[in-house]
């Protein structure tokens, strides 16, 4: 939706004050409607302006750039801290989750990545125990005509 121009505004406002009409006639005239004309006279009336007013409505931001900056110099200097601790250091009054998606957000994220070489120890533990069949998995009849063939060689 377009903004309509202050030249327009400036002319519903001169026709409704001049008395040519009511509210209604006078959005009928100029193509706007009836809600934008009383709306445009009540900011008038409020405000004493007749520009258009910012798109900017709505919730504003608890996190700002400021606090990322900060975030990012902290976790710089230490950056295992959970989410409750950063926004203990920042004293922000905000949700978890907010921070998370601010985090998110910087490309910051808690996955954990190896910052060296991989370790080189042996592994602790042998793995997964022989099933005597091999790496394919072997239905339970072949198992058995194979463990019965080896019988009858053995004798």
């Amino acid at each position: 939706m377009a903004t309509i121009s202050l030249d327009l505004r400036e002319r519903i406002l001169a026709a409704y004050d001049r008395g040519e009409g009511t509210r209604e006639q006078v959005a009928m005239r100029f193509s706007v409607s009836l809600g934008f004309v009383k709306k445009l006279i009540q900011q008038r009336r409020h405000t004493g302006e007749i520009g258009p007013r910012h798109h900017h409505s709505g919730r504003k931001p608890k996190i700002l750039a400021s606090h990322r900056r900060e975030m990012k110099k902290l976790l710089a200097g230490k950056p295992d801290m959970t989410l409750e601790e950063l926004r203990a250091a920042l004293e922000l009054d905000c949700t978890l989750p907010a921070i998370h998606y601010a985090l998110e957000n910087m490309g910051l994220t808690y996955k954990k990545r190896r910052s060296g070489p991989a370790n080189r120890t042996a592994k602790i533990s042998p793995g997964r125990g022989a099933d005597g069949g091999g790496t394919r998995a072997a239905s339970t009849r072949r198992v058995l005509s194979s463990s019965t063939s080896r019988q009858r060689k053995r004798i």
